[in-house]
């Protein structure tokens, strides 16, 4: 297909995977990217309609027509360029976004058709330039002599971080981990992320003199106060939410019940899943992941991976309403993964020395519509079962840790504990900005990504005296 030419496929060019079979036993990428070819074909479906529907549904406004026209004449470094001024995270945002959506779902492409691959598109540039050790052309404005503090290094931090940086700020992350990426790093599993590539991401910010600091725990080591004090003109807290939430049935302090989110945290931070490290985490035969978003996949097939021999998702919908996207729950069933829908867990069972060897469910119905516009699960009487498991991993969601809060006084947050911020990112609190999960509860990367954007440009505005 030439450059310039319109492709009316109406199907992506598929992407490349490894098989089922074998990926499911081993934590190496799934998806392999697009060859050059590949890149240049998907890249003539775009119709580069002059609305540009897909920016709008981007949070970091990438200008989506402009990289893949670019894509399409097989300049990728200046696709690259493109997709940089706007987004720090490229690499990661093509592989972990939930394109269909946001830019892909408001793709003219879509209504006839499968909307364009803009998410396999960003991941193939990312990968192209660096493969290629093509860094971009970093605009960067001579230095204010202002300071900005960053509390926690996962999406939200860090495109805040870059923003301001660019913007001529001296920037300092205060990391809790003895690495930065937060979620990038802790919570997607490899096979989704490499853990190399978020560090690439990460170093990039580095090489525009962002500094790191780990092993930070703010709110313990220093407060946000403190961190004004020292001489820093603002901070951005996007500490995210780590705190993980719980049934509260009888049997989840049995031996064997654990949160997705210290479970992942285990296997991607620890490197559990690399027998050269002495890092704990649970050995099972048989796994209920409870939950239907993507966590509980990320969760589902790491147990896989890690080697139990069945793996549920035990999910109280139906799969129309998972939250998790289609490409993982499609990823996870291609694996083996055995889902239990419109299923609610009832009890943890366990055995005489305290370990699980059952999970109790109900089966459910779906009833009228609840608050959230999804039809409300209803018990069907007398449809208890048992799970033959040994293990049950809880991914229900996580609300953001009380440390920073209950430290920081102004700082108002509401009754599930997110921070309480305006349009423009500031919190009850001034020149102290929040974004991300710590504010939204548990959501995703670009949204995170978003709310750092937005709070950098805030920032600037303020101390610069224009607001």
């Amino acid at each position: 297909m030439m450059a310039g030419c319109f492709n009316m496929a109406t199907e992506k060019v598929p992407m490349p995977e490894r098989d089922p079979k074998t990926r499911a036993r081993c934590f190496e990428e799934v998806a392999t990217g697009y060859t050059v070819e590949q890149a240049k074909e998907e890249a003539t479906r775009c119709l580069h309609c002059k609305a540009k529907p897909c920016v709008s549904g981007c949070p970091v406004g990438v200008e989506i027509p402009a990289f893949i026209s670019a894509v399409a004449q097989g300049d990728f470094l200046s696709a690259y360029d493109v997709i940089r001024n706007t987004n720090s995270l490229p690499a990661i945002c093509g592989r972990v976004c939930p394109q269909e959506s946001q830019c892909e779902g408001k793709c003219v492409r879509g209504k006839k058709g499968e909307p364009v691959g803009i998410g396999r598109l960003e991941r193939f540039v990312a990968d192209y330039a660096r493969e290629n050790g093509y860094g971009g052309k970093t605009e960067k404005a001579p230095s204010n002599g202002l300071k900005v503090a960053v509390v926690g290094g996962g999406p939200a931090g860090l495109t805040c971080a870059g923003d301001l940086a660019r913007m001529g700020y001296q920037v300092t992350i205060f990391e809790a981990f003895q690495v930065a990426g937060g979620v990038l790093m802790y919570g997607i599993p490899e096979f989704r992320l490499p853990k190399e590539i978020v560090q690439q991401e990460i170093q990039t910010l580095k090489d525009m003199g962002v500094e790191i600091q780990p092993n930070m725990v703010i709110g313990k080591i220093l407060s946000v106060d403190e961190l004004m004090e020292s001489g820093y003109d603002a901070v951005f807290i996007g500490s995210g939410a780590g705190l993980p939430r719980f049934m509260n049935i009888p049997g989840e302090a049995l031996v064997g019940v654990c949160s997705a989110n210290e479970y992942l945290t285990r296997i991607n931070l620890m490197h559990g899943y690399d027998e050269n490290y002495a890092t704990p985490v649970i050995q099972s035969k048989a796994v209920a992941v409870v939950g239907g978003g993507n966590v509980a996949m990320d969760a589902a097939r790491s147990a896989l991976r890690m080697g139990a021999e069945h793996v549920y998702i035990v999910y109280r919908r139906s799969e129309a309403e998972m939250p998790a996207r289609l490409e993982e729950v499609h990823h996870a069933k291609e694996e083996g993964v055995e889902f239990q829908n419109l299923c609610n867990p009832v009890e943890v069972l366990g055995d005489e020395n305290g370990r699980v060897n059952g999970l109790k469910c109900v089966r459910m119905e779906l009833g009228e519509p609840d608050e959230s516009g999804r039809r409300r699960p209803v018990v069907i009487p007398n449809s208890e079962f048992v799970l033959e498991v040994d293990t049950v991993i809880m991914a229900i969601g996580t609300s953001p840790n009380p440390l920073i809060s209950s430290t920081t006084d102004g700082l108002d947050t509401n009754k599930w504990g997110c921070l309480v911020v305006s349009e423009d990112m500031a919190t009850t609190k001034a020149k102290v900005y929040a974004g991300g999960d710590a504010v939204t509860g548990a959501a995703t990367v670009i949204l995170a990504m978003g709310a750092g954007k937005t709070a950098a440009a805030s920032i600037d505005e303020v101390l610069r005296g224009e607001k």
